[in-house]
């Protein structure tokens, strides 16, 4: 029989200790974010306004508004299975494959990022001491408990590295796929920065996504309101 894989204490501290620092004494349940956003996609490169929603569940939801176009994006991983779609200025909705929907719903905020290493269901695993972006870090790694599904394992796996001064995170890794390619990996880094108290928690106003090391999405926030009362409904997959 296979051996099961468990967390190990040192990367359950951590997540433990990080967890604490972002969300101080409240008990975080939803997050809205509002503000400005950069996007880029090979020849396109369009600014305007985002809207980011997400709640601890494990859903969230990307609305854009640029100079060449609407985009959405909804990603809700309440259910099971997980779905999601995307749409673009011509509003037609795709869905999005499953095994792109393993990663992590809450992308641009790490305290639900966070969370699911202390959750049922989640293997959490120490990877060490590093130099990430000339910052000191500690790399924990987490992953869905799947047993002996070595593939699940690969495809829900997420990195989140944490400053080892602050323990507030700087950046998360994890990998996306082709539509028609479980097996290929394409890597995508979240970095965060420009941390401020939003009602005794601690929230990044900046955070950026990159793509194969190229920079995607560069977000600016200016509001941030916690705990509004979202609902799993609020992001329904067309």
């Amino acid at each position: 029989m296979p051996q099961q894989v468990v967390s190990d204490a040192q990367a359950l501290t951590l997540a433990s200790k990080a967890y604490a620092l972002l969300t101080g004494s409240l008990a975080v349940t939803d997050a809205t974010f509002t503000g400005t956003v950069r996007r880029i996609a090979g020849s396109d490169d369009d600014t305007g306004t985002v809207t980011l929603k997400t709640i601890a569940t494990g859903a969230s939801r990307m609305d854009l508004s640029l100079s060449g176009g609407q985009r959405s994006e909804v990603w809700n991983a309440t259910g099971a299975p997980p779905a999601g779609s995307w749409s673009g200025p011509d509003g037609v909705s795709h869905s999005i494959a499953y095994h792109n929907l393993l990663a992590e719903p809450a992308w641009f905020f790490p305290t639900f990022a966070v969370a699911r290493a202390l959750s049922t269901g989640y293997v959490v695993k120490y990877i060490g001491h590093e130099t990430w972006n000339s910052v000191a870090v500690e790399h924990i790694a987490l992953f869905q408990s799947s047993g002996s599904n070595v593939l699940l394992q690969h495809l829900s796996q997420r990195d989140i590295y944490v400053n080892s001064s602050t323990l507030l995170p700087v950046a998360m890794a994890f990998n996306i796929h082709p539509d028609n390619d479980a097996g290929m990996d394409i890597p995508v880094e979240i970095r965060f920065s420009d941390y401020r108290a939003v009602s005794g928690t601690q929230v990044p106003f900046h955070v950026q996504r990159f793509l194969n090391s190229g920079l995607v999405l560069d977000v600016q926030f200016q509001s941030v309101t916690l705990n509004t009362g979202l609902l799993a409904s609020s992001f329904s997959v067309q």
